[in-house]
């Protein structure tokens, strides 16, 4: 296995067509100390689908149940209530979750890269800490063979309120026993359920945080609809609010903010660009690319990039934007 401490401490990411300076730690601002507690700013009375888009910011309540959770881009404890949020609108019938993950849908809509100004698509691994990502496509996975060649992994947990991942024992345990940094994602169905309901299925099913160092946050796969269309026929108001009630309900639950994996072109067609999520969320885009281009509204840069859905080692591949340290500082929080 690799001697993760004695990785080098100055290894680039590609530069983004978006980005003018690279900032340190991966996606995880140089500011700030994680003991610190704030209240979230912007934060309103009401959360409705329509005041939840009105203005960037999180629009989270401001009284009623309550707790301190960690901000990973701040790297600052907010305080987080607790949501109320009110969709579906319309459940989709589902077929196929088990098929539903980060690499499968992603890769039927081109890669992530936007209809009109397609990027080449990547011959070679980024820059960056190599990582993967795993859902029950992969099976079981033999990690001690893996590890040696990776710095992190990612295991689908969940699907909606009815699906868990036969196969997540397997990909959460093993990365973690075999000495590396995991982590685990929920793949939304913005219109079966609630943001909120999601979260907490997420959480009771494997997607919790224990901030060891060896933990990442949970991730939110919100991406294009392998059911139907595109943005779920939900609004750009009605989905952005299903992702503030999902991101804040996970905090309220896990007590650390969830990364966001989602491609720009699936996020400026269904959300309403709201520029709040990146004061909270770290990114984790997807771009079958030779750069990872632009990014969603708010964000100057990105935490993880899922650059492939193939290549040497098992399910999809990304690079993590910084060091090994920061990494385990993501982790740790």
């Amino acid at each position: 296995m690799r001697n993760h401490h004695n990785r080098p401490v100055t290894r680039r990411i590609v530069t983004l067509a978006t980005t003018t300076t690279l900032l340190v730690a991966g996606g995880l601002a140089a500011a700030g100390g994680g003991a610190n507690a704030a209240v979230r700013p912007g934060a309103a009375t009401a959360h409705s689908a329509t005041a939840a888009a009105a203005a960037a910011g999180n629009p989270d309540p401001t009284s009623g149940p309550h707790r301190q959770a960690l901000d990973p881009v701040t790297r600052k404890k907010v305080t987080v209530y607790k949501p109320a949020g009110a969709t579906p609108v319309h459940p989709e019938k589902v077929s196929h979750p088990g098929q539903d993950g980060m690499g499968t849908v992603t890769s039927a809509h081109d890669g992530g890269r936007t209809a009109g100004t397609r990027a080449p698509a990547v011959t070679a691994a980024p820059a960056g800490l190599p990582g993967i990502d795993v859902s029950s496509y992969q099976g079981n996975v033999t990690w001690s063979s893996v590890a040696p060649n990776i710095d992190f992994a990612y295991a689908k947990a969940t699907e909606g309120t009815y699906y868990t991942n036969p196969d997540f024992t397997n990909q959460y345990n093993g990365p973690y026993n075999a000495g590396l940094i995991r982590g685990a994602y929920h793949f939304g169905i913005p219109d079966n359920s609630t943001g909120a309901s999601q979260a907490d299925y997420f959480v009771a099913h494997g997607g919790g945080w224990s901030g060891d160092g060896k933990t990442l946050p949970g991730a939110l796969d919100i991406e294009y609809n392998p059911y139907g269309a595109e943005c779920y026929g939900l609004s750009k108001a009605t989905m952005t609010a299903w992702i503030w009630d999902f991101v804040n309900e996970y905090a309220y639950d896990a007590g650390v903010y969830p990364v966001i994996y989602t491609t720009n072109d699936w996020w400026s067609t269904c959300t309403s660009g709201d520029t709040g999520f990146a004061g909270y969320d770290p990114l984790w885009v997807a771009c079958y690319c030779t750069a990872a281009g632009t990014l969603p509204a708010g964000y100057g840069y990105y935490t993880f990039w899922q650059y492939a859905d193939s290549g040497s080692e098992p399910g999809d591949q990304d690079v993590f934007n910084g060091t090994y340290s920061r990494l385990q500082a993501l982790a740790a929080g």
